[in-house]
């Protein structure tokens, strides 16, 4: 309760920064270093709104206090689209995606909101953190009564810290800091994997990040 009511009445005040600094973008002033003080609260107020609103998600989440609606899914299909939004980002940062996708369906009881959550969460964390001009794997396949899909990349930084504690909240692998981010974007995407009776496990060795996700396939109805 703490969390959420102090992060609105965060929101109030932040919204109204946001807007004012969205006038002065549109006013024609001709102050070089006036424009990259409006370019710095710009980026930072809209950094904040995001920390603001993972920080509201992340409160929710580990509570337990989302709603979530089964309906069967096909998991393969819901990455497909995911990486389709992460083209652009992929291609910037020189990142060749190597995906090996089972010619099974992957048919799960999740939540398609949910679901997207975390695939969200953890192509964004490979945009920001691996390697540039390298390879990202990414498989999708059954193993037995399971769908398994895992995420690999090299880090661009040293990553000395375990996958346990790099899931903590606010933890990231990078020790200076110097990039943007929550840290919470793999803790949320944890929870919400657990919420809808799935697992998330991260493996990290040396440089290698790997992130695998694991649901339970759906059961076919026997015929009678």
């Amino acid at each position: 309760e703490l969390i959420t009511n102090v992060s609105h009445d965060i929101k109030t005040p932040l919204t109204s920064i946001i807007n004012y600094v969205d006038l002065l973008e549109k006013e024609e002033i001709e102050n070089e270093t006036a424009k990259e003080y409006i370019d710095v609260l710009s980026r930072q107020s809209a950094r904040l709104k995001k920390l603001i609103d993972d920080l509201l998600e992340a409160s929710k989440v580990s509570t337990g206090n989302v709603n979530v609606n089964f309906s069967k899914l096909e998991l393969g299909i819901l990455l497909s689209q995911a990486l389709g939004e992460y083209d652009e980002k992929f291609a910037n940062c020189n990142l060749q995606v190597v995906l090996n996708k089972s010619d099974d369906l992957l048919l799960v009881m999740a939540d398609n909101r949910h679901i997207w959550r975390v695939f969200d969460n953890i192509l964004n964390n490979i945009s920001k953190y691996a390697q540039p001009n390298t390879r990202v794997y990414i498989d999708v396949i059954r193993r037995f009564d399971k769908a398994e899909i895992s995420f690999k990349n090299i880090s661009k930084d040293p990553l000395n810290i375990s996958g346990d504690e790099l899931m903590e909240r606010f933890v990231r692998g990078d020790s200076s800091r110097n990039t943007e981010g929550s840290g919470l974007g793999l803790s949320i995407a944890k929870s919400l994997t657990e919420i809808q009776k799935g697992k998330l496990d991260i493996q990290i060795d040396g440089d290698l990040f790997k992130v695998c996700l694991t649901f339970s396939l759906k059961k076919k109805k026997k015929s009678t």
